[in-house]
């Protein structure tokens, strides 16, 4: 998806993109790592303005992911969606060798050359974000039993997981006197 700067500077430009997920290398990394599976396009709306000297990027991206449950190993589909901010800002490809310090608008704010702006790196940066580090098919995932290894979330599976722990056993020796 690329952003015009001469049409961009004469009126609103909106624009709206759908593509496969092997179309943003980031994402097939990603998939290739194993982290997830994309399972629908990633769907972009974007609107951006000329405001004073840069364009402001307003938009939302959404698709759809299969991950695995980090606590029972389930495989389950989430929806992925982000609404975005970005500011691009013309430079002139000079680099500054000295260490600055970031305001909050520097953080959403990315540099271009030239007479156009592309934002697939973006659109992919809103998707990877999305993506949980560690997934949980639900926030009350049991997870798998430490003896057996059989998902809690379906049932108890008998087996005795009272025992202490050997990283507190030493607790269990400790006695307080009041």
């Amino acid at each position: 998806m690329k952003i015009r700067i001469d049409e961009v500077k004469k009126k609103r430009v909106d624009l709206n993109e759908e593509e496969p997920a092997a179309h943003y290398p980031n994402l097939v990394e990603m998939e290739q790592a194993g982290e997830c599976s994309f399972t629908a396009p990633v769907h972009t709306e974007l609107s951006a303005v000329w405001e004073y000297d840069h364009v402001r990027a307003t938009g939302k991206v959404t698709t759809a992911a299969k991950l695995s449950c980090s606590r029972c190993l389930a495989e389950y589909e989430k929806p992925v969606s982000s609404n975005f901010t970005i500011f691009y800002t013309q430079t002139s490809g000079d680099q500054l060798d000295e260490e600055v310090e970031l305001s909050d608008e520097d953080l959403i704010s990315v540099s271009y050359q030239g007479d156009e702006i592309e934002v697939d790196f973006e659109i992919a940066e809103q998707v990877m974000m999305e993506i949980p580090f560690k997934p949980l098919c639900s926030e009350d995932c049991k997870g798998l039993c430490t003896e057996c290894g059989a998902d809690l979330n379906q049932g108890d599976c008998g087996c005795d997981r009272g025992t202490v722990s050997l990283k507190m056993s030493a607790l269990k020796k400790l006695s307080i006197d009041k």
